[in-house]
């Protein structure tokens, strides 16, 4: 997908579940890391982060699609067109839309789990650990991987 068949999806989305058009630019934005959309006012441009459509697809590209047209439209018509907003709030429920987007399946953070030999304790860590070196806080019993 380009930037000129997400213009086109955001037009007919706009239309579909908002029966206003969507006179503006709507583009994508490798650039993006923390989140699956954004408008913004000042530009009244919608960037769409382009890693959703690959990871997770269309259903969650439309998700934030229409996530994106309803702060879109809120502030054209001058309502309140934060996340804060009761009027925002309002038409993500009308319209079906999404409050968050998910977490991308490349973001998400591997761990390790160790467990305790003599009284069972698990430990959860984002780094490796020397099991050899290591000995567990509470009984003080060796560590190992645990098998889950």
């Amino acid at each position: 997908m380009n930037d000129m068949n997400l213009q086109q999806l955001v037009e007919r989305l706009s239309q579909d579940h908002f029966n206003k058009p969507f006179f503006d630019e709507a583009i994508f934005n490798s650039r993006l890391r923390t989140t699956g959309g954004r408008y913004l006012p000042s530009e009244r441009r919608i960037e769409i982060n382009p890693k959703y459509f690959v990871e997770l697809g269309e259903k969650e590209l439309i998700g934030i699609i229409k996530h994106e047209l309803c702060h879109y439209h809120l502030h054209i018509e001058g309502k309140g067109y934060r996340h804060g907003d009761l009027e925002f709030k309002a038409l993500l429920q009308q319209t079906g839309s999404p409050r968050h987007c998910q977490m991308l399946p490349s973001a998400r953070k591997s761990f390790y789990l160790y467990n305790c030999l003599q009284c069972g304790q698990l430990y959860k860590r984002k780094k490796r650990i020397n099991i050899e070196r290591y000995r567990c806080s509470r009984c003080k019993g060796r560590i190992d991987y645990a098998n889950l």
